[in-house]
């Protein structure tokens, strides 16, 4: 089976956030890297984190930000 979509999720943790992302190989192929969007993510968000193009997760301060991250993943998923 080949996965060709892409997954983004955030939990609320403690008054803290938390990302992952995910991306098949035709994802990846297509532009779109988990690591690139759990990064923006963060950084939206005070935090930090990274990863592969196809397997993520990272780390946000300011859960207030949820939404402007959201937004701001919706702009690079290709």
């Amino acid at each position: 089976m080949t996965i060709s979509g892409s997954v983004f999720v955030a939990a609320r943790a403690g008054g803290k956030l938390v990302f992952a992302a995910g991306a098949g190989e035709a994802a990846v192929k297509a532009g779109n890297n988990a690591g690139q969007l759990v990064k923006k993510a963060a950084e939206v968000t005070g935090g930090k984190g990274g990863g592969k193009p196809d397997l993520a997760q990272a780390g946000g301060r300011d859960a207030e930000k949820l939404q402007e991250a959201f937004d701001a993943i919706r702009q690079m998923v290709r």
